[in-house]
Order: structure tokens, then C-alpha cells, then sequence
């Protein structure tokens, strides 16, 4: 008999965010390659709290993974299984990042990657020796298996693709370089097309930090996937997330939108230098705020609309500088409007800067950590109180995300890049974030 192995996607029940929309649900490929790492003589079920809440299931291992947000979550499902004797390994960006606190709740936690450790913990649980920490390190990522779309909700409207990891930039409040390394690996291209090959679903959503990378190598392995996927008529929908550097090359942008882009997702952060400066932003600083627009008008000509992705709470925000933030989305080349709350997260350089400064407003680990999910203020600005933060986000938020502002940003959508499909992507992400601004 097949031993059983469980693997859990754990969602924050205190928030329901982009979760309460199906289309802007994302299945939690992590799980679906350690699935694919587990050997045959496993059976394997992942259960998503994104579709149902969790149920409990018979199991010889437990695997879990969460945000931070989700951790709370997480330690709960864990106990459950520790009550009856079964071991829970846990992984993902929290653990990784908090890994004595999650020691605290599970028998075993992997640092990091999975790929490098995953069958040494298989291994150790046949023998009945489990470890107590597996640290992954960065590997190469040629050969790592597709994850086991099989396993997850049928009901998911957009699946998901990695294409590389790592981050050079560092930005002070981004964990990625914490957890993916600071150096830029790509998955072989023709490994990516053939994932691609195998996908059902129509729409697609490439998770990478920024899909074409740094430097020429990058750039001209993103041209060879995107003619690839042009040769091998795929015939997808999808968008993907980049830095600014993403409009600097009308070749790439021609050849994304000719393999299926719709629409990018650019971190800008803010329309000023000063709050660049603040979160170190270097990219955006070199480039200049001024640059913005060049870049919105190059990716709207071809035909692909812009999530644009701004933040509130830097230490230089006042009530003043966000309406002025607010007016720039408004009146600027941004399709999609996303405003989230500074938030400091474990693993950042900004996190222990801000606990040094007894800045945090939640700091009852493991508990507090339901609130940094981006949507709460969590720590109190040098600029403003948390109340007038908070205020300053509702008001943008009303005036963001009327209906009169969002008919008229999916026009201004269409007449940039005359693009139906590319501003149904926008019309519906603006909705998404709508209901989210709205509490839903």
C-alpha cells in the first residue's frame, strides 16, 4: 500500500483579499513540484484553501507551505496532524524566513528551495529519521520538474509559470533576494515551452519578479521563449510582472504581445524620487520618475496595458504627497491601479529596521502575523499616524475605484492600445482590486 502524503495551501481566513475572485485565484505551483519530487511509491493530494476550507485527511506526512500572512493559519492545520501523530514538514517564504517560530509548531522545516531537499526529507521519513531543518540551496534550474497540474482545483481560470528566480536589486522591503538569492537563474527555454506545451487552461500568469531578467543573456533568452511560443502556436492569454527595463526594447515587447501579452504588472512604487530614495528603489531612481510615461506610451503601442503598483506608507508620505500619488494614477498612463500598504515582512532589511525602531503596531508573533498581508497598516510612519494612513488609502480607494473612474481608465485602456483583449485584463484586474479596496 501507497503511503499518503498531504500538501496544504493554508489562506488567511482573517482576510479574503483577491481570493474571493476566481480570477484572481493562482494555484500554488511550490506544491505542485514538490508533488512532482515525491516518488511513485507516494500517493499525493493537495488541499487549497484558495477553493474550501481545510478538512482533515488521513496522512503518513504532511507538507505546508504559507505566506506570511497565512502562517497563523498554517500552525493551526499543523497541530491538528501532530495531535494524531502524523509529521508536518513545513516550507515557503515564512518558514524560510522564521524558521525557529515555525519549528515551534511543525517537526521539520525546509530553508528555501525544496528541489535540492525534497527527496533527502522523502528518505528520512521512510527510515523514521526525520530531520529537524533541510536547508535547499540556489541551484541550477535546468531539469526541475513541472509541477503536478493534475493535482490541483480544476476550477483555477489562469495557471501559473516560473521561467527564472533571484533578484539582483535587493530592494529594502522585498524578501526575494532573501529567499531566491541575489543572483538571476533561468530555467532553460525549451524546458519552459514544453510546460507550456502541457497547460489546458487559455490564460496564463508568469510569476517571475521581472519575466526578462537582467542583461543581455536574459533579454535574449525571454526573445527565444516568446518566438517560441509564436512557433509552437500556443495561442495563450497572459501577463506577466517586470521591472521598468521591461519598455526599453521594442523588439521584446513586439514579440510578447505577438506570443500572448496582455497586460505587465511594474512595481513603481511612487512618482517621486524622494520615496524611491526611501525603499531603495534603485532601478525606478536611475531611470527617473520622468521616465514612466515613455515606458507606459512603448508598451501601450503594443497593444499590452499596464498594472502599475504604488505603495503608501514611506517614511516621506504625508496625507499631501498621497493624494498627489493617487492624482498620478489617475491622470497617468496606468491601466490597472494597485495601492498596498508599506509592509514590513520577515526577512527584509526593512522588518528589522522598524522592530529596531519599535515601529511595528503588531508584533505578538506568531498571532500578529495575520494583519501583514498589505491591505492593514502595520507600523507607524515618521510622516503621518497610522490613522491618517489609513484615511489617506480609504480616500484614494473611494476615488480610485468608482465606477465612473474605472469606465473611463478601460476606455483610456483601449484607445492606448487598442486592444480589446488586453483591456478586458485591466477592466477585470480593476474590479479585482475593487472589491478587495471594498472589503469583500
Amino acid at each position: 500500500m501507497k503511503r499518503k502524503l498531504v500538501l496544504i495551501n493554508p489562506v488567511n481566513p482573517a482576510r479574503t483579499g483577491l481570493t474571493v475572485n476566481k480570477g484572481s485565484r493562482f494555484p500554488p505551483i511550490s506544491l505542485g513540484i514538490v508533488a512532482a519530487l515525491t516518488p511513485a511509491t507516494w500517493d499525493v493530494e493537495i488541499v487549497d484553501e484558495n477553493w474550501e476550507a481545510f478538512a482533515f485527511r488521513p496522512a503518513d506526512l504532511v507538507g505546508i507551505t504559507a505566506f506570511t500572512a497565512s502562517a497563523p493559519r498554517a500552525y493551526e492545520i499543523a497541530a491538528l496532524y501532530r495531535g494524531r501523530g502524523v509529521p508536518v514538514v513545513m516550507g515557503g517564504i515564512h518558514s524560510s524566513m522564521c524558521p525557529q517560530e515555525a519549528l515551534n509548531y511543525v517537526d521539520a522545516v525546509v530553508i528555501g528551495e525544496a528541489e535540492g531537499v525534497w527527496p533527502q526529507v522523502i528518505a528520512d521519513v521512510e527510515a523514521n529519521a526525520l530531520q529537524r531543518q533541510y536547508r535547499g540551496g540556489w541551484a541550477d534550474l535546468a531539469g526541475i520538474p513541472a509541477p503536478r497540474r493534475d493535482l490541483f482545483h480544476p476550477d483555477y481560470i489562469f495557471a501559473s509559470v516560473q521561467t527564472s528566480r533571484g533578484c539582483p536589486l535587493n530592494c529594502e522591503f522585498c524578501s526575494v533576494t532573501a529567499f531566491n538569492g541575489q543572483r538571476y537563474r533561468r530555467r532553460p527555454t525549451d524546458e519552459i515551452l514544453d510546460e507550456l506545451a502541457g497547460i489546458p487552461q487559455k490564460m496564463l500568469f508568469f510569476v517571475d519578479d521581472n519575466i526578462i531578467g537582467y542583461g543581455k543573456e536574459s533579454r535574449q533568452a525571454t526573445l527565444e521563449l516568446f518566438k517560441g511560443m509564436v512557433a509552437r502556436k500556443f495561442d495563450k492569454w497572459w501577463f506577466c510582472q517586470a521591472s521598468i527595463n521591461f519598455a526599453d526594447d521594442d523588439e521584446i515587447l513586439s514579440w510578447a504581445a505577438k506570443a500572448g501579452c496582455k497586460m505587465v504588472f511594474l512595481g513603481l512604487e511612487a512618482e517621486e524620487a524622494e520615496a524611491l530614495q526611501e525603499v531603495e528603489k534603485r532601478l525606478n531612481l536611475q531611470r527617473g520618475v520622468g521616465a514612466y510615461a515613455q515606458a507606459f506610451e512603448r508598451i501601450h503601442r503594443a497593444g499590452i496595458a499596464v498594472l502599475g503598483a504604488f505603495i503608501f506608507g514611506m517614511d516621506g508620505d504625508t496625507p499631501q504627497k498621497l493624494k498627489q500619488r493617487t492624482d498620478y494614477m489617475l491622470r497617468h498612463g496606468v491601466d490597472v491601479m494597485q495601492t498596498t500598504f508599506l509592509t514590513p515582512l520577515p526577512g527584509t532589511r526593512l522588518f528589522e529596521r522598524y522592530l529596531a525602531e519599535n515601529r511595528l503596531l503588531y508584533t505578538d508573533f506568531p498571532r500578529d502575523w495575520h494583519h501583514y498581508d498589505m491591505t492593514e497598516v502595520i507600523h507607524r510612519p515618521s510622516g503621518m499616524s497610522p490613522d491618517e494612513l489609513a484615511r489617506a488609502m480609504q480616500t484614494a480607494n473611494d476615488r480610485m475605484y468608482s465606477w465612473p473612474t474605472l469606465l473611463g481608465k478601460a476606455l483610456h485602456t483601449y484607445l492606448s492600445t487598442r486592444n480589446s483583449m488586453a483591456t478586458m485584463f485591466a477592466w477585470g484586474s480593476n474590479q479585482n482590486y475593487r472589491q478587495v479596496a471594498r472589503g469583500a
